[in-house]
């Protein structure tokens, strides 16, 4: 019989995390083992990467051009899909562990994130789009490298710790974790986490979505009566 390759076992600290109103963000734990079905003798040198992505979302990138002293909108690109988050723990460098193709295929670090560009653009173009749209989001905290920031023990155990910052948005994020030998991925396996608003907040948004007439009366009987009720108060000083 031939050799059967390692299989992942994943977990995760938490798989809801609840958004209340003063949410700082939190920290995931992400850990498992590494089980060798064929037993074969310690020593197998194993890295781990861990990917862990937020829903997917459309967005329009623009460009700001100077003219006269003013800035203003000039050109402009549309993504039918990104990450609203994007973070990566591996055990040592990327460049390290796997070739390039490989790491495309896997999306193995920022500059791979698979995007979905709208229309015809031009690859400089949209090359440009796609830096300038990881630079925002690794600078606003939801794109980020954490290399080292995964640990492998005893070639069995390992952990990764990834921070959700506060901005996040809700929805369902997978984390994906794979095990690599000699640059080849010969392990994967996928854990969710849901992250959700509770609480005011919840209903705030439950209502925007589903009850969109009534909360945009409401949003606006709400403005007319704050600032009758702001005149009011000026008018009795």
């Amino acid at each position: 019989m031939g050799q059967r390759d390692p299989i992942l076992v994943p977990e995760v600290s938490q798989h809801e995390v609840q958004v209340r109103q003063g949410f700082t963000g939190t920290e995931l734990l992400l850990f498992g083992a590494v089980l060798d079905p064929a037993q074969r003798a310690a020593g197998q040198r194993y890295d781990i990467v861990v990917v862990l992505k937020g829903p997917s979302e459309p967005i329009r990138m623009r460009e700001k051009e100077r003219i006269g002293g003013i800035w203003i909108n000039a050109e402009s690109s549309d993504f039918r899909s990104a990450p609203s988050f994007f973070a990566i723990a591996s055990t040592r460098p990327i460049d390290q562990i796997v070739d390039e193709k490989t790491a495309a295929i896997y999306e193995f670090g920022t500059r791979y994130i698979q995007l979905s560009p709208s229309g015809a653009i031009d690859p400089e173009e949209q090359a440009r789009f796609a830096a300038g749209l990881v630079d925002l989001r690794t600078r606003q905290g939801l794109y980020k490298e954490e290399i080292g920031g995964a640990q492998l023990r005893e070639d069995i155990l390992y952990q990764a710790r990834i921070a959700l910052p506060s901005n996040v948005v809700t929805g369902v994020y997978t984390a994906e974790t794979f095990a690599v030998t000699r640059g080849r991925v010969i392990a994967s396996a996928v854990s969710e986490v849901e992250v959700r608003k509770v609480g005011f907040e919840r209903a705030v948004e439950y209502n925007a979505q589903e009850n969109s007439l009534l909360y945009g009366l409401a949003a606006v009987f709400l403005s007319i009566g704050m600032g009758w009720a702001a005149g009011r108060f000026y008018a009795m000083i």
